[in-house]
């Protein structure tokens, strides 16, 4: 793209990685913050996301000329709100300045006014000054004496100057205006509550908020991005916390995490246990943000590459926790997550008072309850922080993260989660949030299924399947989940990015967790049932889309 002539407070298309081009307005940077070396790049805020970004010039398009035919590319509700969003600021823009040009213009004829008048009112001293020297110069010498007292009085003001510094001119002069306009916000950051370690803050918007029906919308544009597209920097290295009406809290950074290089890691030493398709992503996001990392895994080899990248190794579990402060552990069920914790040299026999214990992996409440009372009983600290996303969301450092247990380790582990997701949720005491990651991992699995049925009854009554997924990405189920999934599918391309066994494990323990509070999940046990099928058709390690293939058999 050719390079293009944009300064401050120009609207642009801002272009980053693969995904469309995004409406956004070149602002100033906090000046704390430091413009990335290499090719020119602007400071831009997006309309409609909480996302800011330094974006190189050729990236960036000039948004009025290319308007219509970005409209004409992208038909999404989001982009629609942020297009909305321009609009709605210009219309705000416009009529300030229609006003500011009334009030100036106004403003011009009080000026004139007022300094006619205090030309005239000049006049009318002067003229009174002269009559009254005339007739003090026929008086005695005593009066010549008093002229003399009077004008060293008003001495260094003439009448005209006095008559200017009393006219409403500097009263009534418009304040100027700002140096930058900034751009609405989305209605989640009305939610938003500033911590004890407040971020950076942008002056107040000028315009109307975008409607957002999704509290829990964040980073929607970051977090869809490549990192190698585009030099990020944060706003700030603090986070925000925002309260929600269930008592949970979401801490989340400024802008997406991992891609931004710029977060302050902890000074605590870290371990990591785990390295499988969503561990092996996170590791490498904590390397790469600076943390100081001991790696151990049941296979020892996959820990080589991250011994390059600068990790340290360790021999045992117990070994791992014994020489870090906090210590993660990602496995793949309850029973290596028990084992892990239980068996021959684990993470147990390390435990001792002040140490830090997370387990992030997928189990039922019941499993990381007891895992709790075990680590806590010897004067250890634990917290559960499952993770919500898959292998490429890992990589990318956008996981969603939820945590209950030890609030204060949750802060603790604050610059950890940043590096490996873009949100966190705290969810209170434990066991709550395993009970969440099996809902939504329910969902998606259900999810899942009707797709690959959906896909099924269009092949086999004639429809094309690709037709059928062009119709459900311009609807309301478009989302990447889908679209992902569904190429899968139609290239038989079944590479693993979430297990398939591991997402029916979800299902079956989702499906006891309704059972253990006599709640009916129909749904969810019908899915479970075409994922056992597809298991026993040896799709275990392929990709949980690969339960398409229990329809076709």
């Amino acid at each position: 793209m050719a390079a293009v002539s944009l300064r401050l407070g120009d609207l642009v298309w801002g272009k980053l990685g693969r995904y469309p081009p995004w409406p956004g307005k070149i602002v100033n940077p906090p000046k704390d913050l430091k413009k990335p070396r290499g090719k020119k790049c602007f400071f831009v805020k997006f309309f409609g996301t909480e996302d800011h970004a330094w974006i190189k010039v050729e990236q960036l398009k000039p948004y009025h000329p290319h308007k219509e035919e970005m409209i004409k590319i992208n038909k999404g509700k989001r982009f629609q709100q942020a297009v909305d969003a321009v609009e709605e600021f210009l219309r705000k823009t416009k009529g300030k300045d229609q006003a500011s040009s009334h009030n100036s213009s106004e403003e011009k004829n009080r000026r004139n006014s007022s300094e006619e008048r205090g030309k005239q009112s000049a006049g009318e001293e002067k003229r009174k000054a002269s009559l009254s020297e005339g007739k003090l110069k026929k008086g005695t010498g005593e009066g010549k004496k008093r002229v003399s007292s009077v004008s060293s009085e008003r001495g260094s003001k003439s009448p005209l100057k006095r008559a200017q510094d009393q006219s409403p001119r500097k009263r009534g002069r418009p304040p100027k205006d700002e140096k930058d306009l900034t751009i609405p916000e989305s209605s989640t950051v009305k939610r938003v509550m500033t911590g004890t370690v407040a971020g950076f803050k942008w002056p107040p918007s000028v315009s109307e908020p975008v409607k957002d029906n999704d509290p829990h919308f964040h980073h929607f544009l970051l977090s869809q991005t490549e990192k190698p597209a585009v030099c990020y920097q944060a706003i700030t290295k603090k986070l925000k916390v925002c309260e929600e009406e269930t008592g949970s809290t979401s801490i989340q950074a400024a802008d997406s995490t991992a891609v931004n290089g710029s977060i302050t890691p902890t000074d605590k030493k870290i371990g990591f246990l785990g390295l499988g398709l969503m561990g092996s992503g996170i590791v490498s996001n904590l390397l790469k943000m600076g943390h100081t990392v001991t790696v151990w895994n049941r296979t020892a080899e996959k820990c080589d590459l991250f011994i390059q990248e600068g990790a340290r190794l360790g021999r045992t579990p117990a070994e791992v926790v014994s020489t870090c402060d906090i210590t993660f552990a990602c496995v793949s069920d309850p029973k290596a997550a028990k084992d892990l914790v239980l068996g021959p040299s684990g993470v147990l026999q390390g435990i001792r008072p002040g140490k830090c214990y997370v387990d992030m992996s997928t189990v039922d409440a019941d499993t990381v309850t007891e895992l709790a009372q075990v680590i806590v009983s010897r004067g250890g600290r634990f917290l559960e922080a499952p993770v919500s996303g898959n292998q490429q969301l890992s990589n990318d450092g956008m996981l969603v993260i939820l945590a209950a247990g030890d609030r204060g380790l949750y802060e603790d582990c604050s610059s950890c989660f940043q590096a490996m997701g873009k949100t966190s949720f705290f969810l209170g005491e434990v066991g709550n949030a395993a009970k969440m990651m099996l809902i939504v991992n329910m969902v998606q699995g259900s999810f899942m299924a009707t797709i690959a049925e959906g896909l099924t009854l269009a092949q086999v009554t004639g429809q094309s399947q690709q037709t059928l997924l062009d119709i459900l990405n311009q609807g309301q189920l478009a989302s990447i989940f889908l679209d992902q999934k569904c190429q899968n599918i139609l290239q038989g391309n079944f590479k693993p990015d979430f297990y398939l066994k591991y997402i029916q494990k979800d299902l079956r323990l989702a499906i006891a967790l309704g059972d253990s509070v006599n709640h009916p999940t129909p749904m969810a046990a019908a899915a479970n049932e075409v994922y056992k099928r597809a298991k026993a058709l040896d799709q275990s390690d392929n990709d949980m889309s690969a339960v398409y293939r229990a329809y076709i058999h």
